[in-house]
C-alpha cells in the first residue's frame, strides 16, 4: 500500500512540476488523435449520410460490414497499415512508416467506421419526414442533406466524441505504426506500457491520471449531448 501511495504522489508532482517528458507525450497524443479525428468526420459523416439515405442494392451488406469495422482489433489495423507501409510494401517509398503520420492513418481506419455508424444510428432515429418535405419544397438533394445534418447534429457531435475516445485510448496502432520513439510518436499509452514495463510506475500513473481525465471529459460529453 505504501508503495501505491507513494507513486501516486510521485505521479501527481510530476504532473504539477510540468515535467517535459510528461508533456510532450500529452501533446503528441492529444496532437496526433486531433488530427485524426478531423479526417476521419469528414470520411464517416458523409459515409453515414450516404448510407442512411441511398437505398442501393447490398445496403444491408454494407451496414453488416460497417458493424464489423467497429469491432476490429486495433492490433488488425495496425498489421495491414504496417504492410502497405513497410519498405517493401506499395507505399513503402513514401517513407511514413515510424511517423506521426502513419499513426494518423491508422487511427483514420479505426475512427471513421464509428463515426460513421453513430451518424447512422442518429440519421435513423429522426424524423423520416425531413428528406422528403425538404426535396417537395425544391431543395436539391445537397441541401436537404445539410438541412438531415442540422437536425441530427447532436448524435454527429456525440459520433465524433466516442471515435476520438476509441483513438486516444488505443495502443496497438500507435505502438506498430508509431515505433514508439521518445519525443516523437510515443504517446499516452503507449508510454504507459513501456514505462511500467521498465518499472518507472511513478511515470506511467502520471501519464493514467492524464488520459482517465480526458476519458472523464469525453464521458461527461457523451452525456450531456444524449440528454439533449
Amino acid at each position: 500500500m505504501g508503495f501505491l501511495l507513494e507513486s501516486i504522489k510521485s505521479a501527481f508532482e510530476l504532473i504539477l512540476a510540468f515535467d517535459p517528458e510528461v508533456y510532450i507525450t500529452i501533446w503528441t497524443s492529444l496532437y496526433v488523435s486531433a488530427i485524426a479525428i478531423i479526417f476521419a468526420t469528414l470520411a464517416g459523416v458523409p459515409a453515414g449520410l450516404a448510407i442512411g439515405i441511398g437505398r442501393f442494392p447490398g445496403r444491408r451488406m454494407v451496414i453488416t460490414l460497417l458493424n464489423t469495422l467497429m469491432a476490429l482489433p486495433t492490433v488488425v489495423i495496425g498489421l495491414v497499415v504496417y504492410g502497405f507501409l513497410s519498405r517493401m510494401g506499395p507505399l513503402g517509398e513514401f517513407g511514413v512508416l515510424f511517423t506521426p503520420t502513419a499513426m494518423v492513418v491508422g487511427q483514420i481506419i479505426l475512427a471513421a467506421p464509428i463515426i460513421a455508424n453513430y451518424t447512422l444510428g442518429a440519421l435513423s432515429a429522426s424524423d423520416s419526414r425531413i428528406m422528403p418535405t425538404a426535396l417537395t419544397l425544391g431543395a436539391s438533394t445537397t441541401h436537404g442533406a445539410i438541412l438531415l445534418l442540422q437536425e441530427i447534429r447532436f448524435g454527429v457531435m456525440a459520433a465524433i466524441i466516442a471515435g476520438f475516445g476509441r483513438i486516444i485510448a488505443e495502443v496497438g496502432v500507435a505502438m506498430m505504426l508509431g515505433g514508439n520513439i521518445r519525443g516523437y510518436t510515443r504517446t499516452m499509452t503507449t508510454a504507459i506500457a513501456l514505462e511500467t514495463s521498465k518499472g518507472e510506475f511513478a511515470f506511467g500513473l502520471a501519464l493514467g491520471i492524464f488520459l482517465m481525465g480526458v476519458a472523464l471529459l469525453i464521458n461527461l460529453f457523451l452525456n450531456l449531448l444524449q440528454q439533449r
